[in-house]
């Protein structure tokens, strides 16, 4: 291995550091506990060693969107490929997602709540982002029904997994009614 291809891998490798501390502190604390001094100090490199990975903190948040992203469609797509048909797909993509945002509140604030400086539905759009999408779109383009396009279906879909998430991680929705409310959005959206 060259010198060149150490030091790439020396910086990947620091850079995997800075995302998986921010993402634990945050998920431990709080995303106002996320702090370039905080950073430095858990991870036992100076904040200028940061800073040569990352503008700041906008940039931090960002970088965990995108693993976030990467991993939401993973979990997406193992749940709707375990399923048998277009509406148990749809159901288990609605559980699914509904799971990560709980199980990941900070990550999934970074996604959706923060600004990570990630441009959405746009041609510049990262390619974690586009394939959280299409993650979505590729389980339920089946039950969007004839004559709707099936990205905005997705669109529509994910904006109300998105409201429940919301909602419920707020307390304003009881935790206790998930399923019930899984089973009402896929009755009354998915079409089959």
């Amino acid at each position: 291995m060259s010198v060149q291809e150490r030091k790439q891998r020396e910086r990947a490798d620091r850079e995997r550091l800075i995302v998986a501390t921010a993402r634990e502190l945050a998920e431990q604390q709080g995303w106002d506990a996320v702090t370039t001094r905080r950073l430095a100090e858990r991870i036992e490199y100076s904040q200028p060693v940061l800073y040569s990975h990352f503008r700041g903190k906008r940039e931090i948040i960002g970088a965990v969107a995108l693993e976030g992203a990467a991993e939401m469609a993973s979990a997406v797509r193992a749940a709707a490929s375990a399923a048998d048909g277009p509406r148990t797909r749809a159901t288990a993509l609605a559980r699914t997602y509904l799971e990560f945002a709980e199980r990941n509140p900070a990550v999934y604030d970074a996604m959706f709540q923060l600004d990570g400086g990630l441009a959405f539905a746009h041609e510049d759009t990262p390619q974690p982002l586009k394939d959280a999408f299409a993650a979505l779109l590729e389980s339920l383009g089946d039950v969007a029904g004839d004559g709707v396009h099936p990205g905005l279906f997705t669109e529509v879909f994910w904006a109300a997994l998105h409201g429940l998430a919301t909602l419920t991680r707020a307390g304003r929705l009881p935790p206790e009614d998930t399923e019930r409310r899984v089973k009402l959005l896929v009755d009354r959206l998915a079409v089959v």
